[in-house]
């Protein structure tokens, strides 16, 4: 069992980075979900209210992010701090600490996106205050919920085996968005991990993760091909028998290894749970 793939996504809803290799934190990979999109409201935005967030692609430079679309000349969003006043955003029913991102940035997301993407804009966590989880086990950034989202490579074959049972496409696993993918040979075994070691980097796992309609946009072209799916067909396969919802990857928090670095390739070890671990 090895890691398979690490994925940052610096800008919530956008494109992923696949990563050769990249520190951890206990808020998460360096620099994962580091800036969202917020309404008039100041309320996040993601691909639920805009699926074509998924066609803009991101990188990182020793100054910049960098935002690129086909309809646009590349945006540059300066790694140093913005100067604008703190903002209060919500992240579900997180309120966080945010600073506001040059108006260019906005005008430049209608420019590639259109009058869809009007009236928002691009905020910064402000790493001076914290987002716990899980009382205060551990702390993220504007991710939806945990700071390591981990998932299984035979847990989506077994996924696509089922859809194309049904005469349906198979999904890719940047459907899922996840942090790290572990190469492993049984399905729907991370379900019952407790604890995921490489070397002197330790996690434990949290809880199973619910999935949304995310999962139904192709992440290439935004586009919605087969209405519910891959969601539907999670449901059948139940693979949370105790839990309502379609369910993939787990939830999971650092317990060791601050700073250290996580490399493609790296040997894994997991030990086990033998009870169930609830949701809440």
């Amino acid at each position: 069992m090895r890691i398979d793939q690490l994925y940052c996504y610096p800008v919530k809803s956008l494109k992923g980075i696949a990563l050769n290799q990249a520190p951890v934190f206990t808020h998460g990979l360096a620099w994962d979900r580091r800036w969202m999109w917020v309404d008039q409201h100041q309320r996040f935005v993601t691909q639920r209210q805009l699926p074509t967030l998924a066609t803009i692609d991101v990188a990182l430079t020793d100054e910049a992010l960098v935002l690129s679309h086909p309809n646009v000349a590349p945006c540059y969003v300066p790694l140093a701090l913005p100067t604008g006043n703190l903002r209060v955003v919500k992240v579900w029913n997180d309120d966080c600490k945010a600073l506001p991102e040059s108006d260019d940035v906005s005008r430049w997301l209608v420019a590639a996106l259109g009058e869809a993407a009007a009236g928002l804009t691009l905020m910064r966590f402000a790493t001076e205050f914290a987002r716990p989880v899980e009382a205060g086990a551990a702390h993220t950034y504007f991710a939806d919920g945990y700071p390591f989202l981990i998932t299984n490579t035979a847990s989506l074959e077994a996924l696509n085996e089922a859809l194309i049972a049904k005469g349906l496409m198979p999904v890719p696993m940047n459907r899922f968005r996840p942090n790290i993918v572990v190469r492993h040979t049984a399905a729907w075994e991370e379900d019952r991990w407790q604890r995921m070691i490489a070397d002197e980097v330790e996690f434990t796992l949290r809880k199973p993760c619910q999935r949304c309609k995310i999962t139904t946009i192709d992440q290439h072209t935004a586009a919605i091909v087969e209405t519910a799916q891959p969601l539907q067909t999670l449901l059948e396969l139940n693979t949370q028998p105790r839990l309502k919802g379609a369910y993939f990857g787990q939830n999971a928090t650092l317990s060791a290894g601050e700073g250290k670095t996580l490399r493609v390739g790296d040997a894994l070890q997991t030990n086990f749970t033998t009870t169930y671990q609830d949701s809440e």
